[in-house]
């Protein structure tokens, strides 16, 4: 039997993707580009050029080019950002309901 952390690995899989996210405000409609690196069964890993806050909801957008890999609509809810460069921001999110 698989433990959490097991079954967290288990459905990751690596990517390198083109996410468009945007931030469930229906006043800002602000879009933010991100690339996905990692994504698993809850959530997603991405890279993203400014921090967001700890518990924006976001809407997600990925398409990949790869035609094993079908577009991906979500939405999701920010859970980690740190800074990995000095523009380069790691982001965390967990998967709420695929669209």
């Amino acid at each position: 039997m698989l433990g959490h952390s097991d079954k967290r690995n288990y459905y990751r899989m690596m990517v390198n993707a083109q996410v468009q996210l945007m931030i469930n405000d229906p006043e800002s409609g602000r879009i933010i580009n991100a690339i996905c690196r990692d994504l698993s069964a809850t959530g997603m890993s991405l890279e993203i050029d400014e921090p967001l806050e700890m518990g924006i909801m976001l809407y997600i957008k990925m398409e990949s080019s790869n035609p094993s890999f079908p577009p991906l609509s979500a939405h999701a809810k920010v859970m980690r950002c740190a800074q990995e460069q000095e523009d380069c921001y790691q982001l965390g999110v967990q998967i709420i309901e695929l669209n």
